[in-house]
């Protein structure tokens, strides 16, 4: 393997300062030689060292053993060397945060299939609302609605395009009067989310005549859980908003009715987002391959 060993005092003080600008100060050269060094040296291992982005820095889990190695005697430096070299076969833990409204997602057979098909990579899955950096952070890759993600991410749609719904059930519908327009809300029983208990809850969106607007209803019961609002709305407890992938099995059922459709448009849908291309990990490249195939099912 040819290495220059003249880059690795470049790549510990990265890995140290996360940051190539304060790595630059430290070593007293420009960020732009830095920012070439890492490059250089990633493409020699032929694997992704660093994860940057125009906010943050992190080092990926190759980044990771090569800084754990050059610890190590110069004897076993070479052997370590070897071992962050990358191969095409897709392994190691791969992390992930996604949003817990993924429906898509997180509903088991993406995933089981992905981990059917790459044994060698352990999948650390984070479901969480909370809006971060995914790279300061140490995640991998995210799952969010395209219209939220940072716009220096590369996105991969999951699926086609999404649409919310309202709904309620048969039962609560059965004592209470459908509402013909948005605007009715406010005086139905209704079962709102939040992604934390230190914001207001969240505003419900609609559509009339190309014009979007939304709604600031009162909620009875308000929660950050997708899936006790679902148990909720089942139970006859009031009317629920949230996109249609998550109702859908309960309105062909019956279990559901729903509600002011013609309020509702479709929007951009959900997308895996991830830093850069280059010298991508074979366990991410693995995933994107994987989640374009199971996108093709909808086009």
């Amino acid at each position: 393997m040819n290495i220059d060993l003249n880059l690795l005092p470049l790549f510990l003080a990265v890995a140290e300062e996360h940051s190539f600008t304060a790595a630059a100060a430290r070593l007293g050269i420009t960020r732009s030689a830095v920012s070439q060094g890492i490059r250089r040296l990633e493409d020699a291992f032929g694997t992704l060292l660093v994860m940057r982005t125009t906010r943050s820095v992190n080092l990926t889990e190759a980044g990771e053993r090569l800084y754990q190695s050059l610890s190590l005697p110069l004897s076993s430096i070479e052997s370590a060397f070897e071992e962050v070299t990358a191969d095409s076969t897709p392994r190691g833990r791969l992390r992930i945060a996604v949003t817990s409204i993924a429906e898509e997602f997180l509903s088991g057979p993406l995933l089981a299939s992905f981990a059917a098909a790459h044994p060698a990579v352990s999948l650390d899955i984070v479901v969480t609302d909370e809006e971060f950096d995914i790279v300061a952070a140490g995640y991998d890759a995210g799952v969010r609605l395209g219209e939220v993600i940072e716009k220096d991410m590369i996105a991969v749609p999951l699926a086609g395009q999404q649409r919310e719904m309202v709904v309620a059930s048969p039962a609560y519908l059965a004592t209470n009067s459908k509402p013909a327009h948005p605007r009715e809300l406010v005086g139905h029983r209704c079962i709102g989310w939040r992604s934390s208990p230190n914001v207001a809850p969240y505003r419900w969106e609609f559509e009339e005549a190309g014009i979007p607007f939304d709604v600031a209803i009162e909620p009875q019961i308000t929660t950050n859980d997708l899936r006790l609002m679902l148990r909720l709305a089942l139970a006859g407890g009031g009317i629920t908003f949230a996109t249609q992938e998550t109702f859908r099995p309960f309105i062909e059922t019956g279990e559901l009715v729903s509600l002011l459709d013609e309020f509702l448009p479709h929007f951009p849908g959900f997308y895996l987002y991830f830093p850069q291309r280059h010298n991508m990990a074979p366990k991410l490249r693995a995933l994107i391959e994987h989640v374009r195939r199971w996108q093709q099912r909808f086009t």
